[in-house]
């Protein structure tokens, strides 16, 4: 996986990409994030197909994030072939591996900032999977993070 923190993805990612990055840039002002009672899911109609809204619902004994699915959208429900709303991330994730998964959203949390991360990976059915993501952080008011925005779509130039 390759991340990307800076903005530099914005001039090679998709416009849908693009289109969520700056609605959550402008949410959050000149803050590390915004709080998650900001977010209108109404503001990004066409992309709610492809989000996920990931809680953290804490952190486990060794320090690592305890993540579950709160919002899935059409197309991730699709993608998976199951809906894991309302599971953890550990029970219904969709990526190369479980520790991948996990490592991507403890970046997230730790870091307290956005992580685009174009993907490509083999599901356990041999399917391959090529998708643009980006990762978006809400948090409290005492700073730490509270949910993750993922939005998601499909990588047209595929595995190369």
């Amino acid at each position: 996986m390759t991340n990307h923190t800076d903005r530099n993805f914005l001039t090679t990612t998709s416009p849908m990409i693009k289109a969520v990055f700056t609605y959550w840039d402008r949410l959050r002002g000149d803050r590390p994030m915004p709080e998650r009672a900001e977010f209108d899911p109404s503001a990004i109609p066409r992309h709610l197909p492809g989000v996920l809204l990931v809680e953290v619902e804490g952190v486990d004994p060794n320090g690592v994030g305890i993540y579950r699915y709160r919002v899935v959208g059409t197309m991730e429900v699709e993608n998976r072939g199951h809906n894991p709303t309302g599971k953890l991330v550990s029970e219904g994730y969709f990526g190369a591996s479980l520790e991948e998964s996990i490592a991507t959203y403890e970046w997230v949390r730790r870091n307290k900032t956005c992580l685009y991360a174009p993907l490509d990976f083999v599901t356990d059915d041999h399917l391959p999977v090529s998708e643009l993501s980006i990762l978006l952080p809400f948090g409290t008011a005492s700073g730490d993070v509270s949910h993750i925005l993922v939005y998601s779509e499909p990588n047209d130039a595929g595995f190369k």
